[in-house]
């Protein structure tokens, strides 16, 4: 038997079971860390009655971690695609922030209840083991590499080393700014913005004005 999207039962089957474990692990290594939680913690959050399902799925954490990742980054992919081709030509550092913050904000304030993806990067961006999955999977995207190509084309010409040290500061504002206001939103504490969209305008103009800001020489 088919059904009508083409699966049989049991395909239909795994893959509800494997969004559940990709759901609940990201859940889990947002709130409590990557190294916190075991394989065998998410099959039971899961609602898995083999202690071993997420090996059975996925493989290593570091798979697990790579799925997750991968999850999200086609959806943002699209979003930001979508908006650099609107920005092409453009030599407006602010133009090419905004392909780099939107599509991330945009991806989130698209889920329908609490999300986890800020929080849940944020551990992966601080941990040596699992940053290199993050790099290979979401930020070596073409879409991404075209809008870094465009945006360091804009003035001004900073000195490589000033251009180095803005750019940690610049990914490491991205992604905890946005972990942190998913994290307040969680917890149901006060934002300074009200909406995703103000959010992002905010981090926007923080990091224009980071990156075009005054060098003490």
């Amino acid at each position: 038997m088919v059904t009508e999207v083409g699966r049989t039962p049991r395909a239909a089957q795994v893959g509800a079971t494997r969004l559940q474990i990709l759901t609940t692990a990201e859940r889990l290594f947002a709130e409590q860390g990557l190294y916190a939680v075991s394989n065998r913690q998410i099959s039971a959050a899961a609602g898995q009655g083999n202690n071993a399902a997420v090996g059975y799925h996925f493989g290593t954490k570091a798979d697990l971690v790579r799925a997750i990742v991968r999850r999200h980054s086609g959806p943002i992919e699209a979003l930001r695609t979508e908006m650099a081709a609107a920005a092409a030509g453009s030599r407006e550092v602010r133009d090419w922030v905004a392909c780099l913050v939107r599509p991330i904000t945009t991806h989130l304030a698209s889920f329908d209840g609490q999300s986890w993806y800020g929080r849940f990067s944020a551990q992966v961006m601080t941990d040596p083991a699992f940053r290199a999955i993050m790099a290979e999977e979401s930020l070596a995207t073409p879409s991404l590499q075209s809008v870094v190509d465009n945006f360091r084309q804009c003035p001004p010409d900073l000195p490589p080393e000033v251009r180095a040290e803005r750019g940690d500061m610049l990914r490491t504002l991205m992604v905890h700014v946005v972990a942190e206001r998913e994290r307040a939103l969680a917890d149901g504490t006060a934002t300074p913005r009200t909406t995703w969209n103000e959010a992002a305008t905010g981090l926007i103009d923080a990091i224009t004005g980071l990156w075009t800001a005054p060098i003490t020489r």
